[in-house]
């Protein structure tokens, strides 16, 4: 799959070709519906399928400090689109000076001019130009200019997370802010995902027999509620079962806010300076200040089992 970062990294003989635009931060099942059929229709056409998205986040720009939460990087995002078939990936640099293209010049700007769309698909309320003035109308009413045609997906597929929500990125974020790991897994497909690099911290786990990957996460990451969880942690391509904690571990008095994972039953590992992700599959308990040591410790062995017995359950990531 080809990945360009601008307008300009576009080949100049770059033909025609199906298009989706839009954040899809996460991927979520919905926008796995949007991109499965755009990947679909070029496959009919014979062209490649190309999916439009943007860094940063366009609300950042537009409402600064409003940056939502992000649950996958570029890469990541990059990597789950080739899966679907997307042949392309283009982002977009979002500055200020972007946001105040109108509809019109986005379309011929990146559409026409670049793309050469010869189809577009997008969810109904796809909104895009200056002010979001841009929505689906107006795309298919351009296309009638432009020779390209306008497929609208309804992507509102719904399950018991959220209570019966239409999946969306908005609603994935609250499920993992809230802890509610299994219903953000419901939505996304897969189990929620966290990245950073492995950096050294107080090294109590060690001390205390159960040593843990401590992540230096990246920016704006959205990042579970406080507490415990099974998953697991990848490191150099192996996912190993994991009990995960989130927070700022209250039996030592910390207060910066850490995900830290320590691989079951895995002896001697040496991490440090180690991209690794760390992949979130069930909520064990909240964080918690024991009256001892000892009793921490108990818990601790508690929560490993629990975990191991939750990744078996659950199968290979």
């Amino acid at each position: 799959m080809q990945r360009w970062r601008g307008l300009e990294d576009i080949p100049e003989d770059w033909g025609r070709s199906v298009v989706t635009i839009g954040s899809y931060d996460g991927v979520h099942r919905g926008h796995q519906l949007i991109i499965g059929r755009a990947v679909a229709r070029a496959r009919e056409l014979g062209v490649p399928a190309v999916v439009v998205t943007f860094d940063p986040h366009p609300s950042e720009v537009v409402r600064p400090g409003s940056h939502p939460p992000l649950l996958a990087t570029h890469q990541r995002r990059a990597e789950l689109m080739a899966g679907l078939g997307v042949d392309a990936v283009l982002i977009l640099p979002f500055t200020a000076e972007f946001s105040r293209l109108t509809p019109a010049d986005f379309v011929v700007k990146v559409l026409v001019d670049k793309l050469h769309a010869r189809a577009v698909v997008e969810g109904p309320n796809f909104r895009f130009g200056h002010k979001a003035a841009g929505n689906v109308a107006f795309l298919r009413e351009l296309g009638t200019t432009y020779d390209y045609e306008v497929e609208v997906i309804d992507l509102y597929e719904r399950g018991e997370a959220g209570g019966g929500e239409p999946f969306s990125s908005t609603l994935v974020r609250r499920l993992v802010a809230e802890g509610d790991v299994t219903g953000a897994m419901e939505v996304l497909g897969r189990p929620h995902r966290v990245e950073g690099v492995v950096v050294r911290g107080a090294q109590r786990g060690r001390e205390l027999g159960f040593p843990t990957a401590n992540l230096e996460t990246l920016p704006h990451t959205a990042i579970p509620a406080d507490g415990v969880y099974a998953g697991w942690l990848t490191a150099r391509g192996e996912a190993m079962p994991a009990a995960i904690s989130v927070g700022t571990n209250p039996q030592f008095d910390g207060t910066e806010r850490t995900v830290e994972a320590y691989a079951i039953d895995r002896v001697g590992l040496d991490l440090y300076g180690l991209h690794v992700e760390v992949d979130f599959l069930a909520y064990l308990r909240g964080q918690e200040k024991f009256d001892s040591i000892e009793a921490l410790l108990e818990r601790m062995a508690a929560d490993v089992k629990r975990a191991r017995e939750l990744v078996e359950e659950h199968g290979s990531r």
